[in-house]
This record gives structure tokens, sequence and C-alpha cells, in this order.
């Protein structure tokens, strides 16, 4: 899941449950969260299973924990866990 270059788990990743809802996560802490690729993460984007992350600066873009744990809970009903 993550790449041969850091092969550690993001701070923000170990410390999701901590972070405020209006808090932002990159990419790696997506991946971790939903347990796929990158490639997987922009694919359930365009079809909704994920929420649109925001543009926060011009090479920068994140998703806002809130919108992700609503999704998290979500995908959690639909596979009864």
């Amino acid at each position: 899941m993550f790449n041969n270059k850091s092969q550690t788990i993001p701070e923000a990743l170990k410390n999701f449950d901590q972070l405020p809802d209006s808090a932002n996560v990159r990419l790696p802490v997506v991946c971790g969260l939903f347990a796929c690729s990158k490639a997987t993460i922009w694919r359930h984007v365009r079809t909704g299973l994920i929420p649109k992350p925001r543009k926060l600066s011009n090479r920068v873009t994140g998703w806002q924990v809130g919108e992700l744990r609503k999704s998290l809970a979500l995908t959690s009903e639909v596979k009864g866990v």
C-alpha cells in the first residue's frame, strides 16, 4: 500500500481518531483508511464512494477528515461491519 520510499505509516493515519473533523489529510492517509491503492482511491472519488478532495494550494490536494469519517461510516454500514 505504501511505496518503497516510505514504508512507515503517516502520523495523520496513526492519530486519525484524534483529528478534528475540519482537519485535512493527504492521499497516503486516505489510501491507508480505505486499504486500497492510489488508483482505486481516485476511481472511488469518480464514482462517489469517497468524497472529492479540496485544492489546498497550487500543488496540494487534501480530504476533509469529517467527510472521510462519514464515507467510512457509510462503507461500514454497506459491508455490515
